[in-house]
């Protein structure tokens, strides 16, 4: 392959004839990150305050930490992934394959606490904090190097778009089957399918288009500056955080929403999960068709306006509502495919207009990620204790524990999404209309 191609050159032959192959090619290895993504804080306080007794306040506070100091590591990652570009781009598959062993013993450590951690719930906690921030630590150095290069192929916003959801697709079907295979294959199969899964999709990197060879970005000048100096940067991202945070909480807060709110019997809580993460994987090429008609500031926008309707409809259901629920999860599911496929079109064009494509996407990426792991981080270590300090346990049958819990489940979400689509509107939408400029995450030509 010629990796010197200019970038739009890289993309147009990422989606020429025969695109579903180098689709795969790329994306696929989204499918097993996905299972140490959101799937494992959906499943993973659940676990361990049904199984080990883990109090959720301080189990709350351990995912906070855990995931604030690996969170902290993702901009020095970024940077060294940037360092492993300019140097090749086998050395940067060797890098993600020794992470990815790292990776895949980590969410087995996880999942099933040695004996001597169970003996307390000090033991347990130390053990979940220590190996989680590891685990992530090794999931970032893989997932910062695979967005990267994605956002290094360039092109145009609708085939920018294209390339993100590839990977964003195949990351939905993960966490699918994360969501799926532990009710039904049990958690230990979940992780063989993960590992299997893993090497599967690194293998398929290896094969992937390969973007265009960069150069390190020089010690001063404008390309030199932190991304959080750069203004367009700040914009997008306190769009990503806000949104980000309040579709988050839901993702922490659901199983016991079903469990106690809605009493449903177990045995349906798998087509909660498979509904939402489906409908969000198939609506895909359609908000990929629209951001062609609309921009990808404007769809996201829709995006966000569809999952606050559908959230303040979910505040109105009780014991027994079933179906109902399932419409929710299938509607917020859709809602879910703006989130997932946009933000990171949309920095990827940011990246192109300030002059930085090819040298430093992995600085960006590094910080995205940073915020990304922080709105998890916030829902985990805010939610559970606020859940908690207003008299919410898990089995509760007590009215006010449950309408406390259909607030932070449903409501507050709303709030948080309607403060970011504010954000959106006025700080890029508006403000690039008003200064006649280029939709931001339109790239320019180099």
């Amino acid at each position: 392959m010629n990796t010197g191609a200019a970038p739009t050159e890289a993309a147009a032959r990422f989606l020429g004839p025969g695109a579903w192959r180098r689709g795969l090619g790329y994306g696929l290895l989204g499918l097993p990150l996905a299972f140490v993504a959101l799937p494992l804080y959906v499943i993973l306080p659940n676990h361990y305050a049904r199984e080990f007794a883990a109090p959720l306040g301080l189990l709350g506070a351990v995912l906070l930490g855990a995931r604030l100091i690996d969170a902290v590591l993702d901009p020095w990652i970024g940077r060294w992934c940037d360092r492993l570009f300019a140097r090749s781009h086998r050395s940067v598959l060797g890098v993600c394959a020794a992470s990815a062993v790292v990776l895949a013993l980590g969410l087995w450590g996880l999942l099933f606490p040695p004996d001597a951690a169970r003996g307390s719930t000090a033991a347990l906690l130390t053990w979940a904090g220590v190996l989680m921030a590891i685990t992530y630590t090794a999931y970032s150095i893989v997932s910062v190097a695979h967005q990267s290069w994605g956002a290094r192929l360039g092109g145009t916003e609708a085939q920018r778009s294209r390339i993100v959801a590839w990977r964003e697709a195949l990351s939905l079907v993960g966490v699918l089957l994360a969501a799926v295979l532990p009710a039904t294959l049990g958690l230990g199969a979940t992780v063989s399918a993960f590992a299997l899964l893993l090497a599967l999709g690194w293998l398929a990197w290896t094969r992937a288009v390969v973007p265009p060879s960069g150069a390190l970005p020089p010690a001063g000048g404008v390309v030199g500056h932190s991304p959080l100096r750069q203004p367009a940067f700040q914009r997008l991202l306190a769009v990503f955080v806000l949104n980000g945070t309040a579709s988050a909480i839901p993702a922490t807060l659901v199983l016991f929403f079903v469990q106690d709110r809605l009493q449903a019997p177990a045995s349906i809580e798998p087509a909660f999960l498979a509904t939402y993460f489906l409908c969000a994987a198939l609506s895909m090429p359609l908000w990929v068709r629209l951001v062609g008609r609309l921009g990808l500031a404007r769809t996201w926008l829709a995006g966000m306006a569809l999952s606050v309707a559908v959230f303040v409809w979910a505040a109105t259901l009780g014991e027994g509502d079933i179906v109902p629920f399932l419409i929710v999860c299938a509607l917020s599911g859709l809602a879910l495919g703006t989130d997932l496929a946009l933000p990171g079109a949309m920095l990827a064009g940011v990246v192109g207009q300030l002059g930085e494509r090819g040298q430093r996407e992995g600085a960006y990426f590094g910080w995205w990620n940073f915020a990304a792991k922080l709105n998890l981080a916030l829902a985990a270590g805010l939610a559970l204790p606020l859940l908690a300090a207003f008299g919410y346990t898990p089995g509760s049958r007590d009215p006010q524990a449950l309408q406390t819990l259909t607030v932070a489940y449903c409501l507050l979400p709303c709030a948080l999404k309607l403060m970011a689509a504010g954000l959106l509107y006025t700080l890029v939408i508006r403000r690039d209309a008003s200064l006649d400029l280029p939709p931001v995450g339109q790239a320019t030509r180099p």
